[in-house]
């Protein structure tokens, strides 16, 4: 059974939530079945003076199956089915005993709303404990009465944040929020409160269905709400442009539910649950961000056969901004680090940018001032090569320069063991070259970073002509060890992850030297779903680094004997490098200016620099533009088996450079628009704009034989 039914002396009852066969409790028929029957008993006894709701497992209850919710095929469905939930929720609030969640884990989702339906909710103090409604970031809302309950527990302006971002509370910002009632030091002391909170409580009454109930903060008709109502829907907008439509259904929800009853409210909430499960943004948000991102970590791309590894001790070569973040969170995860850098100086420069991030954690309550200093232990800032010796792993995150890479290569295997891996942190640089100033090739790999690493989830493997499997199944370990999702891809020039990206920036670059108005470029970025605009973004990539890579590629095709096709952007990238020394963000002058003291705005001399033309582009041009060749690209990097799986190419892809989540990934968007329609449209763009959008060949062959990307 998942749900246990337990009566002590005092006549309490405790049901118990614990699913067989799983590692976390989940909402779904074999749940809520139990539960129902649980219920029934309970109302049948009179005798029952509490009832104390908790889980069998080391958290609470994770929240909806998603699997079922991606079955649903029709809005009746997904209706009923948050209805049926409700009315679970409605029984047990009103069944006349006072009901306590003691949660001793994780509550989010339907695990929440479950909590919520209790008159009383005590927590374990704990830091790995989340709790909070993140539907949202699966374009989904909750279904259980969330949008209802949250806001008339801690008001509509307190509960809308939460709502619209999807934000993850540890138990005591809950309880600062009023989410939860009480904290416990552990679990018997959480079941101790919590039995004692339903002996002194036997007649207790939600707020929302006292007479005198009234909303904290006011209801949606309250003048103290006015001027929220008044910007949210505008803002949330200009943040979402328009492409998340669960954002606009939850401010619906909290907005219509706080003119009617509660029960209304919930009715209304059902319908707009609906709406968002029926949604392309919900489907393709689920596919990718549950469905694959799950095979991913699951470690679909990790080769079998090797046990599981973990890294002991780490090496960093180079202390700037990219090694000092993957020192930060290699310390974080437990992992010993050695630090050098060409000085004791510099060395010491990149522990400092733990001590930085360390610091703002304990400014928002997130670490302490002991554990900072234990992190900082774990990184040993030096100078000296020979302290890499007894390292398992060592990464390199040195300049882009191949003649610097080699010799710190060679430098650093003389201390290492035999069996230790060495990885690049390269972004563009083909590891297969690299690796040929290595005595060991075989243990030679490729991890690149994505700054700031502390914040940026991905970690894209490089496989190079000669790297074993065993070095990929231990990098692999090693990234999940820092609690990194991990990519794996072939070696090629730019990889996937900045071989695709570049197509961005390089479009927007495009664009403007056919005479786009920069401002219309940006813009058609941001409703794309990009996170920055390409002329933006590419200034804090820095063009000057666009510039190097450019030149360093024709050096290595000049030296290979290979012709090398030109970008149309690259004398536009010249023009602005070269002639008119403007480098990116990092000089205070790229595409954009940089005030000291001021935001930055587009450079005025733009439009003298790329005139502007005199028939515009529609809008829709500029977005889908920038989406194809991104999507094109990456098809090709599918075709070219430079990245092997689907989830691994749409994972990358929205975690590597921001590409439009709620498109599901490069490769969902081509299934979205209709493999047929995308190679149809590209045609047209390709003849029109040039023949780089020509769609590549293997979707060509996808459309004539009726396949998607699986």
């Amino acid at each position: 059974m998942s749900v246990h039914f337990q009566k002590d002396a005092d006549n309490v009852v405790t049901l118990t939530i614990d699913m067989p066969g799983r590692s976390m409790n989940v909402l779904n028929d074999e749940l809520t079945g139990p539960f129902i029957d649980e219920m029934n008993a309970i109302e049948a006894d009179k005798s029952i003076a509490g009832i104390i709701i908790t889980s069998g497992k080391k958290d609470f209850l994770a929240g909806a199956d998603i699997e079922k919710l991606s079955r649903i095929t029709e809005p009746q469905q997904a209706f009923d089915l948050a209805q049926q939930f409700k009315a679970l929720l409605r029984r047990l609030e009103c069944c006349g005993r006072p009901v306590v969640a003691a949660l001793n884990g994780t509550a989010l989702g339907g695990g929440l709303e479950l909590a919520m339906a209790c008159h009383y909710r005590i927590a374990i103090d704990q830091p790995r404990a989340k709790f909070g409604l993140p539907e949202v970031k699966l374009g989904l809302l909750p279904g259980g009465g969330g949008t209802q309950r949250l806001p008339r527990l801690i008001g509509i302006q307190n509960a809308l944040p939460l709502l619209l971002e999807g934000t993850e509370l540890r138990a005591e910002q809950a309880r600062q929020q009023g989410i939860l009632h009480e904290l416990a030091t552990d679990r018997d002391d959480m079941m101790a409160k919590a039995k004692a909170w339903c002996l002194a409580n036997p007649h207790p009454v939600q707020p929302w269905d006292d007479k005198k109930f009234r909303w904290p903060g006011g209801d949606s008709k309250s003048p103290a709400n006015v001027q929220l109502w008044s910007v949210a829907p505008s803002m949330a907008s200009a943040r979402t442009q328009g492409n998340y439509p669960a954002a606009t259904n939850i401010m619906s929800c909290v907005f219509e539910g706080g003119i009617v009853d509660f029960d209304t409210g919930c009715e209304i909430e059902s319908r707009y649950f609906a709406n968002c499960v029926m949604s392309p943004v919900a489907k393709n948000l689920i596919g990718t961000l549950w469905f694959q991102l799950n095979a991913v970590n699951k470690g679909q791309s990790r080769p079998a056969g090797f046990p599981a590894s973990s890294v002991k001790k780490l090496g960093i070569l180079g202390a700037g901004m990219m090694g000092a973040g993957i020192a930060y969170a290699s310390a974080k995860a437990g992992i010993d680090v050695v630090l050098l850098d060409v000085t004791i100086e510099g060395a010491e420069k990149g522990k400092a940018y733990s001590a930085g991030l360390l610091d703002k954690a304990i400014k928002r309550g997130r670490e302490t001032a002991d554990g900072k200093q234990a992190l900082l232990a774990k990184i040993k800032a030096t100078a000296d090569v020979n302290d890499l010796a007894g390292c398992d792993l060592v990464i390199e995150a040195v300049f882009e320069d191949r003649k610097i890479k080699a010799g710190i290569t060679r430098k650093t295997e003389a201390v290492l063991a035999a069996e230790a891996i060495f990885a690049s942190n390269t972004s563009t640089l083909p590891i297969t070259g690299l690796s040929e100033a290595s005595v060991r090739p075989a243990n030679f790999i490729g991890l690149h970073f994505f700054s700031p690493v502390d914040k940026m989830r991905l970690v894209e493997i490089i496989v190079g002509a000669k790297t074993s499997k065993e070095t990929l199944a231990r990098s692999f370990d090693y990234v999940q060890q820092i609690k990194k999702t991990p990519i794996v891809v072939n070696d090629a020039r730019g990889f996937y992850t900045s071989r695709v990206f570049g197509t961005y920036v390089m479009e927007g670059l495009k664009l403007l030297m056919e005479g786009q108005h920069p401002r219309a470029i940006e813009i058609a970025g941001l409703q794309a779903g990009m996170p920055v605009g390409p002329l933006a973004v590419h200034d804090e990539v820095s063009l000057s680094l666009s510039w190097h890579i450019l030149e360093q590629t024709r050096k290595d095709f000049a030296a290979e004997g290979k012709p090398f096709k030109d970008h149309p952007a690259n004398a536009g990238l010249e023009k602005m490098v070269v002639e008119l020394d403007r480098t990116g963000k990092k000089s205070g002058k790229g595409f954009y200016d940089y005030p000291a003291s001021q935001p930055k705005h587009l450079w005025a001399g733009l439009q003298d620099a790329f005139p502007l033309a005199a028939q515009q582009l529609p809008q829709k041009d500029l977005i889908e533009r920038m989406m194809f060749v991104q999507a094109n690209e990456a098809a090709k990097c599918y075709e070219e088996k430079v990245v092997l799986t689907v989830a691994d190419a749409n994972i990358g892809s929205i975690f590597g450079w921001g590409f439009a989540p709620f498109q599901g990934g490069a490769l969902q968007y081509i299934n979205a628009y209709g493999v047929a329609n995308f190679v149809k449209r590209a045609k047209e763009l390709a003849e029109r704009f040039g023949d780089y959008f020509a769609p590549a060949a293997i979707l060509v062959k996808m459309a004539q034989e009726g396949e998607v990307f699986e």
